[in-house]
């Protein structure tokens, strides 16, 4: 009788999230790497049911779930995939493992204390019943050891694999830029800070174009408000949601990625950027030096004079030093198959 290995996509009813891209490369990488007597199965909304094939085995989710959990008879361990999830086999009895990708509950000024407090108990009860707790950086494995126990917790890092696949032809979106642009992507939420960057095109001609799910429209006010200030609202783009075609295609052809983030667990735009070579340039907080390490740019602050100062001497670095190739081999060396063989190994420890 096979093992069956329930990984949780539950978080896939969010489309153009990361936590859509972690479950579904994930999946896919660990689909090719279990044994004959193994079987991965996957908790997955109705939508998406047959996106890991239509011979792939999967248990629909429901949000009655949340209230009454299905059987696991038939299942040998259960992986949850992300830490703040309201369906969790809390009373059944098969090992866990559960990946924590942040704590940036921890760090939202728009959270009261109360709610920290309760979010924080919550995952509590996560670890204590988890047989074992994978965090995606050091920097995330670090904070948990500050702000929760994990005594007596068998924990591993491993980190995110990089989504673009380069097998698949990039096609030119329907609309282009000729101009120079910066680029980043993230959900457009006050944690990303994107506000910070239209004072990088003072003083030159770029463009700034930024690809995302709209999650606060004050906060998209905020970025507009900033460019207005300085004077290069007409440069200022957003594109909302976007393909992985269009993403690809805007980290290829960027002058330079851009990543002010103040609370990341990883940060996969990041290695995606890496891939293709780009100057990276990104703030020194959270786990974002963790994971570009000598192949990045740094902001040490946001004022916005010592921005467009790291902006033109990255620039002027990347021109003279070339280090494309260094960079791509960084961006590639962060692999889903890699990080499915070391999850792969932790499901064998509690299964066999």
């Amino acid at each position: 009788m096979s093992e069956k290995i329930m990984f949780d996509c539950e978080r896939m009813r969010y489309p153009n999230t990361g936590l859509y891209h972690f479950c579904l490369q994930l999946g896919k990488a660990l689909q090719k790497q279990v044994n004959f007597d193994e079987e991965i199965a996957f908790y997955i909304p109705e939508s998406e049911k047959n996106i890991f094939g239509q011979d792939a085995k999967f248990l629909t989710h429901h949000s009655l779930h949340k209230y009454l959990f299905p059987s696991m008879r038939k299942a040998s361990l259960w992986h949850c995939t992300y830490q703040n999830t309201n369906y969790f086999p809390f009373r059944k009895n098969i090992p866990i493992v559960l990946t924590v990708h942040d704590l940036n509950f921890l760090y939202d000024p728009n959270l009261k204390e109360g709610k920290t407090d309760k979010l924080l108990r919550q995952l509590q009860y996560k670890i204590n019943r988890a047989n074992h707790i994978v965090a995606i950086s050091h920097y995330v494995l670090n904070d948990l050891g500050k702000h929760l126990s994990l005594e007596g917790k068998s924990t591993s890092v491993i980190y995110n694999g990089c989504n673009v696949d380069d097998s698949i032809p990039i096609e030119e979106p329907e609309i282009s830029y000729d101009q120079p642009f910066l680029f980043t992507i993230g959900t457009i939420t006050e944690k990303k800070n994107f506000h910070v960057l239209p004072a990088l095109l003072v003083g030159n001609d770029y463009k700034l174009i930024i690809s995302g799910i709209e999650h606060s429209k004050a906060y998209k006010q905020l970025i507009i408000e900033e460019a207005k200030k300085s004077g290069v609202s007409e440069r200022l783009i957003f594109t909302g949601p976007i393909t992985e075609n269009d993403k690809k295609w805007l980290l290829k052809n960027c002058l330079a990625f851009l990543f002010p983030s103040t609370a990341e667990g990883f940060g996969l735009p990041v290695i995606e950027a890496m891939y293709f070579g780009k100057p990276i340039l990104l703030s020194s907080c959270t786990s974002l030096p963790e994971i570009g390490g000598d192949c990045a740019y740094y902001f040490d602050n946001f004022e916005p004079e010592h921005m467009r100062s790291v902006l033109q001497n990255s620039l002027e670095d990347y021109k003279k030093n070339l280090p494309l190739e260094k960079i791509k081999t960084r961006g590639r060396s962060f692999s889903w198959e890699t990080a499915a063989a070391q999850y792969i190994k932790i499901y064998r420890t509690l299964i066999k």
